[in-house]
């Protein structure tokens, strides 16, 4: 439990904007952040986590509020917009029970995982609460947040029936320049509510059952934002050879066996998240000697899988972001461009190839088009059947809020 007394408060006094026109007509529109070189007057210098209030600057009329944040050039992270409103613990609930609505459609299928709270999509700006079981999973990436935990975590426990909160940082968050541990005490893995929790938790996705740590794990612990690209897979595995690139903790393995996959190799440079997987396979019943477990760096892996003549009727290769900033992004499309290669061969004609970009930096379009050139440089031809983005429970809200697609293709030899 935390003692919520021992965290910051904002200061009292709000920060008051002005900013150029183009971030006036944003705001407008609906976008959620300020950047830096956009504020053209201050009021004040404030600290992280107070609120900042912006004016039009023609007739002086309130424009929107949000989170003060001096570290980051997106300055102001936008709470509300528009119409003047209190930021206290009642506005966060009534956000709250917004998100859920939002998800209501999937909360009343068989699955107890999935993000309840997507950041800026949601009103929550450098936040994701996912949610698995009776635990939530708190991920912050920033610390303006810190100061408004006092009136967020009653919220929660206002709108929202759970038994467990954990605390996920940002690796920035957990950087020695921010050194929040000794500031404020708080740490990545922190139990915020309930007691007890060794960080594996079990939960349902359509109807199959996975675990996840929500201590330790990548993110918060599993990956939602593909549930109904796994779903697909289930759909097309009946009797295949599948293989399954950057499998983690063995979600598109698991789905692929649930649609009666012939046989499953994983592979993944991760052997913790390996060993998940194996418990994801065998706690929903289906054959462990099904499945060929491989330990390597990806691209070592399909290598040696290429050299041993090894051919899959369906290949799904989801990578990590390999953008994370602008100036990586030659290097991911020359990555991508790798694996759509490897992938390729690796695939037995007539087969499918499912390739996955996660990147925000490398949009839609060009994604395809990259996936699809590449194909036909090595000799290939792809045969369309679907172009997907992420689960309905990371709604699209905003223009870089898009970040997930997919190609499904069938493959054939020129």
């Amino acid at each position: 439990m935390i003692d919520l007394e021992k965290l910051p408060t904002r200061a009292e006094k709000n920060i008051s904007m002005r900013v150029k026109g183009a971030a006036e007509r944003a705001l407008r529109q609906g976008h959620p952040w300020v950047y830096e070189d956009s504020i053209i007057k201050q009021s004040h210098l404030g600290s992280s986590g107070d609120l900042a209030v912006i004016y039009d600057r023609n007739k002086n009329n309130f424009l929107a509020v949000g989170l003060y944040d001096p570290l980051s050039p997106i300055r102001v992270k936008v709470l509300h917009a528009l119409q003047p409103i209190r930021i206290n613990q009642g506005f966060f609930a009534d956000k709250l029970r917004a998100a859920q609505a939002k998800r209501q459609a999937l909360i009343n299928t068989e699955t107890t995982g999935y993000r309840l709270v997507y950041g800026e999509s949601d009103g929550f700006p450098a936040l994701v609460l996912d949610r698995y079981g009776d635990t939530l999973a708190l991920k912050l990436y920033t610390s303006a947040w810190i100061p408004h935990l006092r009136a967020l975590i009653p919220a929660l426990q206002e709108s929202i029936i759970f038994d467990s909160l954990v605390l996920r940082l940002s690796r920035a968050l957990q950087s020695d320049q921010m050194n929040i541990a000794k500031l404020y005490g708080l740490r990545d893995g922190q139990q915020l509510v309930g007691e007890g929790q060794s960080g594996t938790v079990q939960f349902v996705e359509n109807g199959l059952l996975f675990q996840a740590d929500v201590v330790k794990g990548h993110k918060t612990g599993f990956f939602f934002d593909q549930r109904d690209n796994r779903q697909k897979v289930r759909e097309l595995a009946k009797g295949q050879r599948v293989l399954d690139v950057f499998c983690y903790s063995g979600g598109f393995s698991v789905y692929a066996l649930a649609g009666g996959a012939r046989s499953v190799t994983a592979l993944d440079i991760s052997e913790p998240a390996l060993e998940a997987l194996k418990i994801n396979v065998e706690n929903n019943g289906f054959d462990p000697a099904k499945v060929d477990v491989i330990a390597a760096d990806a691209f070592a892996g399909m290598r040696q899988l290429i050299a041993s003549n090894r051919k899959f009727n369906l290949v799904i290769v989801d990578p990590p972001a390999f953008a994370n900033s602008r100036a990586s992004m030659r290097n991911a499309v020359l990555a991508y461009r790798r694996l759509v290669e490897m992938a390729l061969r690796l695939v037995a004609n007539d087969g499918v190839l499912v390739m996955a970009s996660c990147s925000s930096r490398i949009n839609a379009e060009m994604f395809f088009q990259l996936v699809t050139r590449s194909a036909t440089v090595a000799g290939y031809e792809l045969d369309e059947i679907a172009r997907t983005s992420q689960a309905l429970d990371h709604p699209i809200g905003f223009p870089e809020a898009e970040y997930l697609k997919a190609l499904f293709a069938r493959v054939k030899q020129q």
